[in-house]
């Protein structure tokens, strides 16, 4: 075994360990900070495949805006407003079952899937990626950033006019 089949198991174990953490435990705020590490786990992912560009925008906006946005709202939650149930071991199980008939299925789509070697042509570099955003891709890069600015100002309203009432 090589030091990179180590270093991708390591990785991915760290994504898998983190994956199931995040849905564990009853604690909010440790899932939040599981899905942290499961997301780090995801970006060492990218970084594996040679994708830097990939694996600066999963830290920069899952974990650095998204999972930072999650934790905030779990600390001005309430506390009393989360209720721990006991879990039934037969949920449990079916949930286990579903997943493992999940996993099956798309191994499975996975095995019968012909794979082609991807092209390496052209250039992916992340200065190539900005040029492209900004010259070919301009008016598709401003109408999302519009449409992301109509979002947060309609949640603004939405919130404003709920503490009003």
């Amino acid at each position: 075994m090589s030091l990179q089949d180590i270093v991708f198991i390591g990785i991915a174990g760290i994504t898998l360990l983190g994956a199931v953490l995040a849905v564990w435990p009853k604690n909010v705020f440790y899932n939040a900070m599981a899905l942290i590490l499961c997301l780090f786990g995801v970006a060492g992912l990218f970084i594996y495949l040679n994708s830097e560009f990939l694996a600066v925008v999963e830290v920069i906006i899952y974990i650095g805006a998204i999972s930072v946005a999650i934790i905030f709202a779990i600390m001005l939650s309430k506390p009393w407003a989360q209720q721990h149930s006991h879990r039934k071991s037969e949920k449990v199980l079916r949930s286990l079952f579903a997943a493992a008939l999940l996993f099956l299925g798309l191994l499975q789509v996975v095995r019968s899937s012909p794979w082609v070697q991807a092209s390496t042509e052209g250039d992916y570099s992340i200065q190539a990626i900005g040029k492209s955003l900004l010259r070919t891709y301009a008016l598709p890069f401003e109408a999302v950033s519009l449409v992301l600015l109509v979002a947060i100002i309609g949640a603004l309203v939405i919130s404003s006019s709920k503490e009003q009432a």
